[in-house]
């Protein structure tokens, strides 16, 4: 069912049932309705001629207000017939917001302003504000068809230069159908998701709560005990979250196991054993789902708890998604050896807005990739080594650094690792790792043995840092980034062991 359509009927059925909670302010259905019905119009006010990349096709509206109490109803009007909509984190750099802005060109640009919006249109200059008071009639939401854009996200590519991904409706549409019978989500499924609404997991989270007519719970910012907090008090069915928040999650919940937790659904990196184990004890009677996927291609597999005893692991297709392993000439490859991960399935978007740098999303046939390396075993289930732009070439050997991190974060001993390759005059590149140890101890002779017994020798990390604070993302992912300015610049925040 279109996303407005199911909202309108949720509006009518049970207007009062409680729809968006961030901060302690609960939106209801018929709220959402209304809000995003007064938005629309407002849209249509200050927008008469479409200037934007997609020229005629939408009216594209760049909404740039992060985890604000608004956001819900704004992205339901942003995203009714005839308008798209262009996610942008206002925490990223100004300079890099602006050469998103520049790529796309929006007809309108929405933004937090105290507990309003701010709503611009940079081709005339108007700028109004939206009060949630705005607007005390529900007007119906135009419902697009399958072909129009409806919703475009960025990613980086491997120049930093941010790629915008579009996805038209009727892939947005199948992929809410599919998620809404895979996860068994129905009125009932409280959903907790305290990551950035302009990020994939939990915008989906967001998406495909509503559409179930359940209530979905968000966070202006992750604090572990306070989101610890929310959970208890509203006694919430299921968890929304990438492996950084469930690790620190379990921390806040030691002593007080969560019952009302029935499911946890973690995508952005590979849970441990260690974290399924803190979990058994935090939420125990959760069920584990993990998915791997990639916003040009939708889900790729998934993963439950009887699918990741390798550390590669990220378990077997997601339903209707058909696997294919590519060498360089697009042949396929037999079980068990390494290439290109190629997918098939209705999930997949239409690629990238304007010109890029040539890597990420390419097309197969049906088929299509975003460059990421693994391989299928014997079983079907697909092991993930990396990103062919994130190799590694050491010494003359082809090394993959999420291989190499995926069996740091399996030792007890490492809470999270980043590794990288480091220039070095006669290996070429040197793998390097820096390790935010687990509860502020380190035992550098149980990582070698951890390592010895699980990687060869030369995919160990030949120099380690200690972080005992990682930095994060808004996402949640360890900053990849700052810690490589930080080993460059001698930080103070790493220790080298040696």
């Amino acid at each position: 069912m279109p996303f407005a359509a199911a909202i309108h009927r949720h509006a009518q059925d049970h207007p009062h049932a409680p729809a968006f909670q961030i901060e302690g302010r609960v939106f209801t259905f018929g709220d959402l309705a209304r809000i995003a019905g007064a938005l629309a119009e407002r849209f249509g006010d200050l927008v008469a001629e479409r200037h934007s990349v997609l020229g005629d096709r939408s009216r594209l509206i760049a909404l740039e207000t992060g985890n604000h109490p608004l956001f819900a109803a704004a992205f339901l009007a942003a995203t009714s017939g005839g308008n798209c909509v262009a996610l942008i984190d206002p925490h990223l750099p100004e300079a890099t917001r602006q050469t998103m802005h520049d790529r796309l060109s929006p007809d309108l640009i929405v933004r937090a302003d105290g507990a309003n919006l701010s709503l611009h249109a940079p081709a005339s200059g108007k700028t109004r504000t939206f009060r949630e008071t705005d607007g005390n009639e529900r007007k119906p939401l135009a419902i697009g068809d399958d072909t129009e854009p409806f919703l475009i996200v960025f990613t980086s590519g491997t120049t930093g230069t941010p790629k915008a991904i579009i996805r038209d409706r009727g892939s947005w549409r199948r992929s809410l159908a599919t998620g809404e019978a895979f996860f068994g989500i129905d009125r009932a499924t409280r959903t907790f998701a305290p990551g950035p609404l302009a990020h994939g997991l939990t915008l989906y989270a967001l998406a495909e709560t509503l559409v179930a007519g359940a209530e979905f719970i968000g966070a202006s910012h992750f604090e572990a005990s306070r989101a610890m907090s929310i959970v208890e008090a509203k006694e919430v069915k299921r968890l929304a979250l990438v492996p950084t928040m469930l690790r620190r999650l379990c921390a806040a919940a030691a002593g007080r196991p969560q019952t009302s937790v029935a499911q946890i659904t973690v995508a952005g990196a590979k849970l441990t054993e260690n974290d399924r184990d803190s979990a058994a004890l935090a939420f125990p009677q959760a069920d584990i789902i993990e998915y791997y996927g990639a916003s040009e291609l939708g889900f790729i597999s998934v993963a439950t708890n009887g699918d990741t005893a390798s550390a590669t692991a990220v378990g077997r297709a997601f339903p209707g998604v058909t696997l294919s392993i590519r060498d360089d000439r697009g042949g396929e490859m037999p079980t068990g050896e390494t290439g290109t991960i190629f997918v098939d399935s209705a999930l997949i978007s239409d690629g990238y807005v304007g010109t890029t740098d040539g890597a990420g999303f390419r097309r197969l046939g049906s088929l299509a990739t975003v460059g990421d390396l693994g391989f299928l075993d014997e079983c079907g289930t697909l092991h993930l080594l990396g990103r062919s732009g994130g190799m590694v070439l050491s010494g003359g050997n082809n090394i993959y650094p999420q291989e190499v991190e995926a069996a740091l974060t399996a030792d007890p001993g490492v809470h999270a690792a980043l590794v990288l390759g480091l220039d070095h005059p006669d290996l070429g590149s040197e793998l390097v790792a820096v390790i935010e140890p687990e509860g502020g101890m380190f035992d550098r002779e149980a990582l070698e043995r951890h390592l010895a017994a699980h990687l060869p020798r030369y995919k160990h990390p030949r120099r380690i840092w200690l972080c005992l604070n990682m930095p994060m993302t808004q996402s949640g992912k360890v900053a990849a980034g700052t810690l490589r300015q930080w080993i460059a610049d001698g930080n103070d925040a790493l220790e080298l062991i040696d």
